[in-house]
């Protein structure tokens, strides 16, 4: 798919570059709208980090079809989709999520839908490890609900 970047990796990624590399050289992209997802502290104070998993081949696909349901519903140049893997700390990079449009209103709408649906659909598997040991992270109820305002 035209004007589409999608990739996996355990790598960090340079967050100007990947800003950079939404506008068009055309300048038809009028409006750039980006995300970029953290680990963070849970509530209780006591996460050390995570580890993300995933399965290669599969993964990107379902990213790749993120992105393209992205560029039918919304007047798009580009999208850009990065997500990490393996060991993750603490204000670490998760994932970066880029969108380049003509008009504000499709590229912020279209930037909060490739998120709403990586979380539902993209086959991650998230371990957060505290002092207390590990576990794994199940699906939000409220990551589906963010995702099925999205239907038609």
């Amino acid at each position: 798919m035209a004007n589409t970047l999608v990739r996996v990796q355990n790598e960090d990624f340079d967050l100007a570059a990947l800003a950079e590399q939404l506008r068009s050289e055309d300048a038809s992209s009028g409006a750039i709208v980006t995300f970029t997802g953290i680990v963070r502290e849970l509530v209780d104070g006591e996460l050390q980090g995570m580890f993300l998993e995933h399965y290669p081949g599969m993964t990107e696909n379902a990213l790749r079809k993120i992105a393209e349901q992205a560029h039918q519903r919304w007047d798009l140049q580009q999208v850009i989709i990065i997500h990490r893997v393996g060991e993750l700390h603490l204000n670490d990079n998760i994932v970066f999520v880029g969108v380049g449009s003509g008009h504000r209103k499709d590229a912020f709408e279209a930037a909060q839908f490739v998120m709403d649906y990586l979380k539902k659909d993209a086959p991650f598997w998230k371990k957060e490890i505290s002092a207390d040991g590990e576990r794994w992270v199940e699906q939000k109820q409220s990551d589906l609900a963010a995702a099925g305002r999205w239907k038609k």
